[in-house]
């Protein structure tokens, strides 16, 4: 069996302990921070508040009060496909990301329901972005409307960086008239985690001391990598929140969940050592979609295929750059899961060309009368357009 390589870490051989990587990495990482006199480090994760409805409603205010949802037409309940997302006007009726857009319909018809504008989007990220890359040492976008600060160098200490945290928001503001939430933590988890709990508009600090009891009577979906089917193996074990998790037998967790196990037990203490990673050059784009509730519904599914193909188009355009390569994804609700590739004989930026693609190499999976959990599409394998048009 193969062994997960241990470290040694100890003031005197009496009192030597054996450690995880994982743990001994914490231990150095500690150790570093307190060398810069702020006792760890500081990182901010910014989420915009409902993004692509907020920027609807930006550019249509008589929208502002009304519940507005993006995604797939409804068609008088008959419609296909799902939320990508919607206000919070539209949230009171139970209207969420994810939900089929028939459901979405039925909870509140007089919805205001908009096909997603992305290229709006993406210029709208991209300028968000400049604004929040001026700050911090190292930088992380995820998605259009979410990005990690590691601004440990930039502050002496969490007042300070909740300071910096108001500035970002009122210069997003003050520029894009959007608002967002900023959690500030020791870490990409916990700062994630805080920048969800004053939604929308708010500001959450969590120092490291304070950690474990900020995160311990949350429900343990709360954490990363936790979704329905695992919180559900852990409600069973007598796991409902993370505070429960914490104390629960380290040993079964990792004889229950393997890897996992130990990702759960150091999250539930609040350690996460994961680096702020600035991404350089571009080598894939990708979009995903778990389902609201796993699926057999073939047109559902094609139609959110289909538009996660035109999120991509959109991405790519913008970047001015052609793909060769498909990739799909797929995910049953056993989470058995997936990957078919296609290399095609040319580069393009076609959006028939990457939907007729996707389609073949989705189709396949779906005679399996199997429930669907989670489709996902990604192009590769990267020219530049400028460059392929001076060629011809």
């Amino acid at each position: 069996m193969r062994q997960t390589k241990q470290f040694w870490a100890c003031k005197s051989k009496k009192n030597r302990q054996v450690l995880s990587r994982e743990e001994h990495r914490h231990l150095v990482l500690q150790a570093q921070s307190r060398s810069r006199g702020i006792g760890g480090r500081v990182i901010l994760h910014v989420d915009m508040d409902q993004f692509y409805a907020a920027v609807e409603e930006r550019e249509r205010p008589e929208f502002k009060e009304k519940p507005v949802v993006v995604g797939a037409d409804p068609k008088d309940g008959r419609g296909r496909g799902v939320v990508s997302t919607c206000n919070y006007n539209a949230r009171k009726y139970g209207v969420k990301s994810g939900m089929p857009i028939t459901r979405a319909w039925k909870l509140c018809p007089d919805a205001i329901f908009l096909r997603p504008n992305y290229k709006l989007y993406i210029e709208t990220s991209n300028r968000i972005m400049i604004i929040l890359r001026q700050y911090p040492d190292k930088f992380e976008q995820w998605g259009l409307d979410e990005a990690f600060l590691d601004i440990t160098s930039k502050v002496r200490n969490f007042e300070e960086a909740e300071k910096l945290a108001i500035t970002i928001k009122r210069e997003i503001h003050n520029k894009e008239k959007l608002t967002c939430s900023i959690g500030v933590g020791p870490n990409k988890l916990v700062a994630k985690i805080a920048s969800d709990f004053k939604k929308p508009d708010g500001i959450t600090v969590v120092r490291q001391n304070e950690a474990k009891e900020f995160l311990a009577p949350l429900s343990v979906r709360k954490l990363l990598w936790v979704g329905k089917k695992t919180e559900r193996r852990l409600n069973e074990m007598g796991i409902k929140t993370v505070g429960d998790l914490a104390n629960f037998d380290t040993q079964i967790l990792k004889e229950k969940f393997g890897m996992m196990g130990s990702y759960y037990i150091l999250a539930a203490q609040g350690i996460d050592n994961s680096e702020v990673v600035e991404k350089t050059a571009v080598k894939s784009v990708s979009r995903e979609r778990t389902f609201e509730e796993d699926t057999s519904d073939i047109d559902m599914i094609l139609e959110t295929l289909n538009r996660l193909c035109r999120e991509i188009h959109e991405e790519l355009i913008e970047m001015k750059m052609l793909f060769k390569t498909v990739t799909i994804k797929i995910r049953y609700e056993n989470f058995e899961t997936h990957t078919h590739g296609k290399t095609l004989s040319f580069f393009t930026d076609d959006l028939q060309n990457l939907q007729k693609t996707s389609k073949e190499l989705l189709e396949p999976y779906l005679v399996r009368q199997k429930n669907v959990r989670l489709i996902g599409v990604r192009t590769s394998n990267f020219a530049s357009s400028s460059k392929q048009k001076t060629l011809l």
